[in-house]
């Protein structure tokens, strides 16, 4: 009978150690831990590898567009150019893991569409700490970058404010220094002849297209008067009806009578001034054909006394014009930025050089001005700001940014007249504005601009 007792326990304590898994925890964490340790270890070491490989892309971004930029410059020449990356990419590298680190460049010469290129890739790899145990004991990884340039070549319009504000402060002196600087940073891009072309419009009411055009076919001549003053009065009175001094062209557009006989016939009075065409040919580019779409002789007194200079690569003759811009009239932005946009068009009436189908060409316009619009052939009293001549504009702009045209616009705003209405509108990104306050800004506004079409040529 004990016997039986004793057995009967035995077998329920067996029964009940049979089904006891509180002990499996701890041999299934024995067991899982292995693996969970492999990951969180893998995932350290990757972590480690890709830290590497992106301080190791960054500094090969940097080695290709300073290599791009030290050849378009002529610092160094192709043979050169794996010496200068490894010198390159050893100061900028600065991860302390990585092993057996190599670099290697390669330079291929501009054929057709595809500009020059140099490609810099780089290699190396970094030792493991945890994935060692699985026979991994490093991590390789590798990246490159690639600068290209001389893809697309560069046609520039300079559009200067040549009004009489720009003598206060000495904006003028300052715009013609930053603008030769300017120059001489598009210039250094250019490789061959014609890589980057220039043009210079200087402008204020009206702009000067220079007397040797004279018997340009693209000149209307039925809203012209050499005779604009009527001396008997007052030499601000002319021979418009409405007292206030007006050139033919400003009259007639303002719907008064001009009491007078133009003498037509001696166009050697003519000082190479055109006003604004007729709507809406003032805000497009349709080339000179008939009446409407001629430019209208002017005879304004504040005339720029620096003309129009197509397109050249001429640098001295660019610089020259800048050179020779004086400070006088009011304000017409429209007609300046018309021309610029002129200037870069294979038509009448500049006729820029012809453009090669297998290139790539970047089309800028740098607009530069020191007040508000105030005036053209029909709106405005030249003194204070006209909505309409900034409602012509914008259209203006429109057109021109819908050819793909970059256009960058500089205001600088020293009397407290208050930021454009139109120009930030104009500018093709927020960031191609620049609104300054001060003359000793100007050239640092042009050198971030010439930084920024340096991209243009010099990308990836």
């Amino acid at each position: 009978m004990l016997d039986t007792a004793i057995f009967s326990r035995f077998r329920t304590a067996a029964r009940r150690f049979t089904r006891d898994d509180r002990g499996n925890i701890a041999m299934l964490f024995g067991i899982a831990l292995v693996p969970i340790l492999t990951f969180v270890g893998a995932a350290i070491d990757y972590s480690r590898a890709t830290a590497a490989r992106t301080s190791m892309q960054a500094a090969l971004d940097s080695t290709a567009l300073m290599l791009a930029k030290d050849l378009t410059d002529g610092t160094i020449t192709s043979s050169q150019i794996s010496t200068k990356a490894q010198a390159y990419f050893t100061a900028l590298f600065n991860n302390k893991e990585a092993q057996s680190v190599t670099v290697s460049a390669t330079y291929t010469q501009s054929s057709g569409t595809t500009g020059s290129t140099i490609q810099v890739t780089g290699s190396g790899n970094i030792p493991t700490d945890f994935m060692k145990v699985a026979g991994f004991p490093t991590i390789g990884f590798n990246t490159s970058s690639t600068s290209a340039w001389g893809a697309n070549l560069l046609r520039v319009a300079l559009v200067l404010d040549n009004t009489g504000s720009m003598n206060s402060s000495n904006k003028i002196g300052a715009l013609k220094t930053a603008s030769k600087s300017l120059v001489t940073q598009l210039s250094a891009l250019s490789k061959n002849n014609g890589d980057v072309y220039i043009s210079v419009v200087p402008f204020e009411i009206d702009v000067n297209v220079g007397t040797s055009n004279v018997n340009a076919s693209w000149l209307r001549w039925d809203t012209w008067d050499p005779s604009n003053y009527q001396y008997s009065n007052s030499p601000w009175d002319t021979w418009c009806n409405n007292g206030y001094w007006l050139t033919m062209a400003q009259c007639k557009g303002r719907n008064y009578t001009w009491n007078h006989t133009p003498i037509t016939s001696d166009k050697s009075k003519w000082n190479g001034c055109v006003t604004d065409r007729d709507q809406n040919y003032d805000v497009s580019a349709t080339a000179p054909s008939s009446l409407s779409t001629q430019f209208v002789a002017d005879q304004d007194q504040s005339c720029p006394v620096a003309p129009i200079l197509p397109l050249t690569y001429n640098w001295n003759a660019v610089n020259a014009t800048i050179d020779s811009m004086t400070a006088q009239g009011a304000t017409n932005q429209t007609i300046g930025l018309q021309w610029g946009w002129l200037s870069l068009l294979q038509q009448s009436p500049l006729n820029a050089p012809s453009e090669d189908s297998t290139k790539v060409y970047k089309h800028i316009i740098i607009l530069f001005t020191d007040g508000l619009n105030t005036g053209d052939r029909w709106y405005g009293d030249f003194s204070s700001q006209s909505s309409q001549v900034d409602a012509r504009m914008k259209t203006m702009c429109d057109n021109v940014k819908a050819t793909g045209v970059t256009i960058y616009t500089v205001q600088i705003d020293t009397d407290g007249a208050g930021q454009s209405a139109v120009l930030p509108y104009c500018a093709s990104a927020s960031n191609d504005f620049f609104m300054l306050t001060d003359p000793s800004q100007i050239a640092a506004a042009f050198a971030q601009i010439g930084t920024s079409i340096t991209k243009l040529r010099v990308a990836r």
